[in-house]
Parts: structure tokens; sequence; C-alpha cells
């Protein structure tokens, strides 16, 4: 049985951008978001957290960093009764290619890799998904999971449109915030695949 998933981004998308934030005091997590993923786990999605999390390779922070990070927040949406299903991050830096002495990455927003992982260790039908982010390459990582994508205007959002307009690519929809996607996603739950 292939299951139906909401991918999130996390910062600018569930709790405010920081830039590069170490500790669990710097995430703030906008009020509207636990409502929108207990409405979402309702109408029976599973809530997949996908985020790129290169302050790792940039030294700004530890994998234990974010592993605390990461544990507090699923513990503050599992308090709400509105448990995550997983949380997904790559720790790498933008940077050129293998060859050109780089990283060998296909986990990188927008690089798919994240979302295959997820699809195979959570039976998830990737066509019958979507992604919810703040930038650019959260629309893109959608696109190239084979998920509708949903574009945000917290965190990046505003600066995002033009920049995907500039490329040619529309998001399928455009939302206020996490709590309007929400909204968008539950009005196109029972359409056909």
């Amino acid at each position: 049985m292939n299951r139906r998933a909401v991918f999130l981004d996390r910062d600018g998308t569930i709790n405010a951008d920081v830039g590069y934030p170490s500790r669990w005091d710097q995430i703030a997590i906008y009020p509207y978001a636990f409502e929108a993923v207990r409405r979402l786990k309702e109408a029976g999605f599973l809530i997949v957290v996908v985020t790129n999390q290169s302050g790792i390779g940039r030294g700004y922070l530890t994998e234990a960093d974010l592993e605390d990070i990461h544990a507090r927040l699923a513990a503050e949406f599992a308090r709400r009764g509105v448990p995550l299903d997983a949380i997904y991050h790559c720790p790498h830096i933008d940077t050129p290619a293998p060859a050109e002495g780089g990283q060998d990455c296909s986990c990188r927003k927008p690089l798919p890799g994240m979302g295959r992982r997820a699809a195979a260790e959570l039976d998830i039908d990737l066509s019958r998904s979507f992604m919810v982010g703040d930038k650019a390459d959260d629309v893109l990582f959608g696109m190239n999971i084979g998920a509708t994508s949903i574009l945000v205007r917290t965190g990046y959002g505003p600066a995002a449109e033009p920049k995907l307009a500039s490329l040619g690519v529309r998001p399928a929809f455009v939302a206020d915030d996490l709590g309007d996607a929400a909204e968008w996603i539950l009005a196109l739950k029972d359409r056909p695949s």
C-alpha cells in the first residue's frame, strides 16, 4: 500500500529561518504549524520533514547538535498529539562536483535523494504526495521527486517567487504560509491520482 505524504521544509516553513541554528532555543516554530500538521495527519497524510543543513558542513553545528534540535522538534509536535513521521537532512555544502573537488551528494535539495529514501523507507507514493517549502530548491525538489510543489511566502518565499519565474518554473500553488498550504492540499486530497 503506497501512502501519501506531505514533505515539509523546516526553516522558513515550519519555523522562522534564523540562518544556521545550532541550539534548540534558536528555533521558533510558527504557531499555525501545529494545527496545519494536525489537519494533514487527520486526513491520512504522512508528515516528512526534509531539510538542507549545510551548517554542519560549514562547521556551524554538529550532527549531535542537529539530532538534539530534531528530537526536540519532534517532541513538540508529539506533545500536541501530531507526531512527525520522519525527519531527513542533508549535511552537505552546495559545492562543485566531486571531479572539481566537491562532495558526492544526491541528497541536497533540489536533488531527489531525501525524497527517494523516504519513499523507500515509508512506502510513499511520491506522485500522490506534496512538497511545501519557502525556497526555489524546495519547489524544484518536489518536482524532481514527482510530487506537487507548493511555495509558501514565509521565510525566503518572497525572494523565491521571482527566482522561480526567471527559471520558467511555476509551483502548483503559492500559499501565504503552511496553514494556507494545508488548506489547499486538503481541498485536493480526494482528487484522482
